[in-house]
């Protein structure tokens, strides 16, 4: 018999007042919440992406109950390859990093930051879609306040791809290159 959190998420739709009723649930109960981010890392069920689609929403309103899961999540990140859970994967890596350079922010280790740079770099040197890509430049630039050489290998790689994107990819990579020219 399914669980009412694998139902709940087997049942759920990529719009955002389904993802937000899914992430609600979850939040409400930490059993609900471990179950769905073991579903989430379980990239063999083809249901994770579904899981990832919600995941992303506990994440941006609570991302201390997150905090428990970071070190598998940091191993999981490079394992995920289905295009529609790349662009919440990438955006919970963007909340962490945000988040661990804030004051009273999570605190991630050395470790996980550099688990996290790699993969965040391997995300953007891919063909990925322009989401997934535009919030790994946002975390890899946030990465690169603490580590200078993240700077240099994220303006190397924005340059040399900027041409060969679309107009959306072209807009947000001119934005980070000023910023990164300052």
């Amino acid at each position: 018999m399914k669980s009412q959190m694998y139902q709940k998420i087997e049942e759920s739709t990529c719009h955002v007042a389904s993802r937000k009723m899914v992430s609600n649930f979850a939040m409400k109960d930490e059993n609900h919440l471990k179950e769905m981010i073991q579903l989430a890392f379980d990239t063999k069920d083809e249901l994770h992406v579904k899981a990832f689609w919600s995941l992303d929403l506990v994440c941006e309103k609570k991302l201390k109950q997150f905090v428990p899961y970071i070190e598998d999540f940091c191993s999981v990140l490079p394992k995920i390859n289905d295009d529609s859970a790349l662009r919440p994967v990438t955006k919970i890596a963007f909340f962490l990093v945000k988040s661990n350079h804030r004051k009273n922010g999570i605190s991630l280790t050395q470790q996980q930051e550099h688990n996290l740079i790699e993969a965040l770099i391997d995300r953007l040197i891919q063909d990925e879609k322009v989401a997934a890509k535009v919030y790994a430049m946002k975390a890899l630039f946030v990465l690169g306040k603490k580590y200078d050489w993240v700077h240099e290998e994220l303006k190397t790689i924005i340059e040399q791809d900027y041409s060969n994107h679309s107009a959306a990819y072209q807009a947000a990579t001119r934005n980070l290159l000023k910023k990164l020219n300052k």
